[in-house]
């Protein structure tokens, strides 16, 4: 055998070699014959022994002092195994006497063995007493301080023996009766405790949200880092024992806490009554809850909850009660995983061997159900659900479609017969009004089937107060965090179809009650602005002071104007459609879910109120019963003439003005803004003198209906401008991706919904256009109106005394000032400026067109129509504070019938000339009919003689 490269030997197997060496010595000396051959051997074996013996002298003088040590450890060694042996000698003699002894004393012993064993057994069983005589004591200390596992170990261990080992002692009968009794009691106290760690023990209400935009604690936060320092439930380790620490507070460690609270239930062997009791407390329980919060935030607020903070205190209360609810929730997942964890796999500390089955618990579902159900009767409180649902007002079934609901509003109404009314009230009074406020706001804080009295008892309550008053409209304030909270139970319980029970309570009552109520509001709202339109052009002759004047001459006061930033008078009627527009944009935020529905509510409410705006403008432009309308209004709508007026310069000014620069192709010189006059006068010329006939009704006479027109532009404008505003915030939800949406300030509607929108925005832009191309045009027929007369019906071949102006010259006059005065008040400057701009070109270009109607004229005449040019000029130049010197070449031009026809002809050929062709003709011809005395051949004469030097001139054409 080898070891680390050596060979090892065996003392035994040297032994036997050495011996056999010796043996073989023996015979080779024995049997050898040669006397030479053994003296040989003999001296080998001499020389041999000799190096062995010098070998063994060195290695004993090199070892000396180990050999002398180890001999003398030898004859210690051999002298205590000679002592020992001697002793045991001793031993087994003194051995042997005592069993001779012992054998003679059998009896006896065996009797005092069985007194020994006695003895023990009943100072054992003294022990036992005593120590279960302070069991109660033990046990209200452990209680007291909390260490539930060990009380609850103590007093089963202690029933047990009173049961089993201590079951004769009658002594102990009375003990045995009370620990029996405190044994059921600690199954009450462990129910409560664990009832108080998941609901007590919840997170304090002052450091629940408290204000909008405050981070809510969400699940996956709760799984993730758990929950006032307990871990999430699939972070427990249930694999370890429980074990509990008489030094530490148990408080400290809820998670453990509640591990020890099931471990004691479960050696109590009440597990199943443990599981009933928690099922059987979970509403109680959510609803004092509710109750307490209710209280914290109302003393909070010092009971005082106004109009202007009870959204927020509503909110506020939701998301604490959410909080506390999702605390409640994980806290029923530990005590469940705890039980499932004993049921599986059994306890240490097991007591019993009756098997807990896995039907006796409840599970999360029930839990969140529960809270379900909790939540659905607060939000029927909160949201006065059956109050409302009483007095239902249902959503149209089709919001794509308009809804007719607002048609009856404008629909004409029967006559009701008039009330009679009492004498005088007192319902008015100071002490009324206080008093019916007092009694309704009490009866708007109470609350019905949330609370039962006993629970308000237990609470020291009386009765329950609710952080705000009932309404429907609360849902607009607590939809975001409750649709969160719904998707947390959702994900939480895995609803199989999909919808949880409070998912469908709050889908019902935003589609069926809600939807319904905002329509219902917002009809009503626009319906009592504009009931009195239709009424009101159906009878025109209504007195200013009846209750139904109409509606569109009703603007804002001042303080609206100024808090709307608008410098001009509007519609009351538009700004009432705007706020419930307005209204309708916030619950699109405020109801992501149901933007598409309120977009159509405001579609349909603009559908409805652009009919009414054009009915009321037919009613004013319209002026007889065949529906024909006033010139301007037929203008205004004629294509060619609308492209032509939108063409202009001065149209395209306002449209600069508004945002948009014009470019530079679009600025033009004064000869081209004076052709594109020209062309404009030309135009209405050409359209109103084409007949002999004079214009009749065929104008706006009542100024009034002048200052309303110009109050429905501004109105539409300004609103169709906020819809413009608001649909371009607004995305299609085809294209827009979910970063859009997140950042998006509205949520993301149907493109076919948002098209429609688009299409009304173009809608009441073109009414409001309409509307100023109305007044731009009705300003100019009245010119007509009024001038074309002049020349027509009025005398210019009078006297000497006829010199002061026209009539109708004079009535012209007024009737623009009028305008001016009802169009300043009610349009911007640079509209106003755009009505009565280039209106002297226009009146100038009327009266020198007017000469052809002239049979003759004198020099009386002549004055007579430069007055009325000065007395027009003079009222322009006041409206427009500008010289208007389009007249004064409207007066240069009668002025030359004071000259000679030939003497103009002159001029022309030595100045050129300052008109047209045709304008020359008519004077010459009026200057010949107004001189009898000159012959048909002279005035062709003439005009062959104006046609040669006209086109000869450098201003001719």
């Amino acid at each position: 055998m080898e070891k680390n490269g050596e060979k090892i030997v065996n003392p035994a197997a040297k032994g036997r070699e050495t011996s056999e060496f010796l043996m073989a010595i023996v015979r080779t000396l024995s049997t050898s014959a040669d006397f030479e051959q053994r003296e040989k051997e003999k001296a080998r074996i001499e020389k041999t022994f000799t190096q062995s013996d010098k070998r063994l002298g060195e290695l004993v003088s090199e070892n000396y002092q180990e050999l002398a040590q180890i001999t003398q450890d030898f004859s210690t060694i051999s002298k205590s195994v000679n002592e020992a042996r001697e002793k045991i000698k001793k031993i087994k003699d003194d051995l042997s006497s005592c069993k001779t002894l012992l054998h003679c004393k059998r009896d006896e012993l065996r009797r005092l063995w069985i007194e020994g064993v006695e003895q023990k057994t009943m100072v054992a069983m003294l022990d036992q007493i005593e120590q279960i005589k302070e069991v109660p004591t033990k046990l209200d200390n452990l209680l007291a301080k909390k260490h539930y596992l060990h009380g609850t170990e103590l007093v089963v261990n202690a029933v047990a023996k009173l049961e089993n080992q201590l079951v004769g002692v009658e002594a102990l009968r009375d003990l045995k009766a009370e620990l029996i009794t405190r044994k059921e009691q600690l199954h009450d106290v462990l129910i409560d405790e664990l009832n108080k760690q998941i609901y007590i023990k919840s997170p304090n209400i002052s450091s629940l949200p408290g204000k909008r935009g405050s981070s809510v604690v969400k699940q996956d936060t709760l799984k993730r880092k758990g929950v006032n320092g307990i871990p999430a439930p699939e972070k427990i380790e249930f694999g370890k024992e429980v074990k509990e620490d008489l030094n530490a507070n148990p408080e400290d460690d809820p998670a453990h806490f509640i591990a020890i609270l099931v471990e004691s239930l479960y050696m109590l062997r009440k597990i199943p009554e443990a599981a009933e009791g928690l099922k059987v407390k979970i509403q109680p329980e959510l609803s004092a809850i509710v109750a307490r919060t209710s209280q914290a935030i109302l003393e909070s607020t010092s009971n005082h909850v106004d109009a202007s903070n009870q959204s927020q205190c509503l909110l506020d209360f939701l998301e604490s009660i959410f909080h506390q609810f999702r605390f409640v929730a994980h806290m029923h997942k530990v005590v469940l995983r705890n039980l499932h964890k004993i049921i599986s796999s059994g306890s240490p500390r097991e007591v019993s061997g009756v098997p807990v089955r896995q039907e006796c618990l409840y599970d999360m579902t029930d839990v969140w159900s529960k809270i379900q159900a909790v939540v659905e009767l607060l939000l029927r409180e909160y949201l006065d659900v059956e109050n409302t649902a009483s007095s239902r007002q249902r959503a149209p079934t089709s919001f794509d479609e308009p809804s007719t609901d607002i048609n009856s509003f404008f629909a004409k109404k029967r006559p009701t017969k008039p009330k009679k009314m009492a004498l005088f009230r007192f319902d008015a009074s100071i002490h009324a009004i206080s008093t019916n406020s007092y009694v309704d706001d009490s009866r708007a804080f109470d609350t019905g089937d949330l609370f039962s009295s006993t629970l308000l008892a237990e609470m020291g309550l009386e009765k329950n107060q609710m952080v705000c008053k009932p309404s429907v409209y609360n849902i607009t304030a607590i939809f975001k965090p409750l649709e969160s909270f719904i998707r947390e139970i959702e994900d939480a319980i895995a609803c199989p179809d999909g919808t949880s029970s409070l998912q469908a309570f709050v889908t019902d009552f935003v589609q069926n009650i809600f939807l319904g109520q905002v329509h219902y509001t917002v009809s009503t709202s626009i319906g009592s602005a504009t009931k009195d339109l239709i009424r009101y052009y159906k009878n025109p002759q209504m007195d200013e002071e009846d209750e139904s004047f109409d509606a569109l001459r009703h603007v804002v006061d001042h303080k609206t104007q100024k808090e709307l930033g608008v410098s001009r008078p509007l519609l009351t009627s538009t700004v009432t459609v705007d706020k419930n527009l307005q209204e309708l944009r916030e619950l699109m935020q405020d109801l992501p879910d149901y933007a598409d529905q309120f977009l159509n509510m405001i579609c349909n409410t603009l559908k409805e109120y652009k009919d009414t705006c054009h009915s009321a403008y037919r009613e004013i432009v319209q002026y007889d019963s065949d529906d024909r309308r006033v010139i301007s209004a037929m203008w205004a709508k004629d294509e060619d003439i609308s492209r032509f007026l939108r063409s202009l310069p001065s149209w395209r000014s306002l449209q600069s003005s508004s945002g948009q620069e014009l470019a530079s192709d679009d600025v033009c010189s004064e000869e081209e803004i004076k052709a594109l006059n020209s062309k404009e006068a030309q135009i209405l010329i050409s359209n109103l003198t084409s007949s002999d006939g004079l214009i009749q009704q065929e104008i706006i006479t009542d100024v009034t209906q002048m200052r309303t027109i110009a109050n429905v532009h501004e109105s539409v404008e300004w609103f169709s401008n906020r819809i413009k505003d608001f649909s371009n915030r607004l995305c299609a939800r085809s294209n827009t991706t979910p970063a859009e949406t997140e950042a998006a300030e509205y949520p993301p509607v149907s493109e076919k919904t948002l098209s429609s929108l688009k299409n009304l925005v173009k809608d009441f832009q073109d009414l409001a256009e309409i509307c100023l191309l109305l007044l731009h045009l009705e300003v100019r027929v009245h010119c007509f109106y009024f001038l074309l007369p002049v020349a027509k019906q009025s005398n210019y071949a009078g006297p000497i005394d006829d010199l002061d102006p026209d009539s109708n010259v004079l009535k012209l006059n007024k009737d623009l000032s009028s305008m001016e005065e009802v169009l300043q008040q009610s349009l911007q400057p640079k509209k106003f400026k755009y009505i009565f701009e280039s209106l002297g070109f226009l009146v100038a270009s009327i009266l020198m067109n007017s000469i052809q109607y002239m049979k003759k004229i004198n020099e009386n005449g002549i004055k007579k129509m430069c007055r009325n040019l000065f007395a027009i000029q003079q009222n322009l130049t006041n409206i427009t504070m500008s010289r208007e010197p389009d007249l004064d070449h409207a007066r240069q031009y009668y002025e030359l019938l004071y000259i000679n026809p030939d003497d103009v002809i002159t001029m022309i050929a030595e100045k050129g000339s300052q008109y047209t062709f045709q304008e020359y003709t008519e004077l010459i011809k009026l200057h010949h009919r107004s001189h009898a005395a000159l012959s048909p051949s002279q005035l062709e004469n003439r005009m062959q003689k104006l046609k040669e030097v006209f086109f000869k001139t450098p201003n001719g054409d």
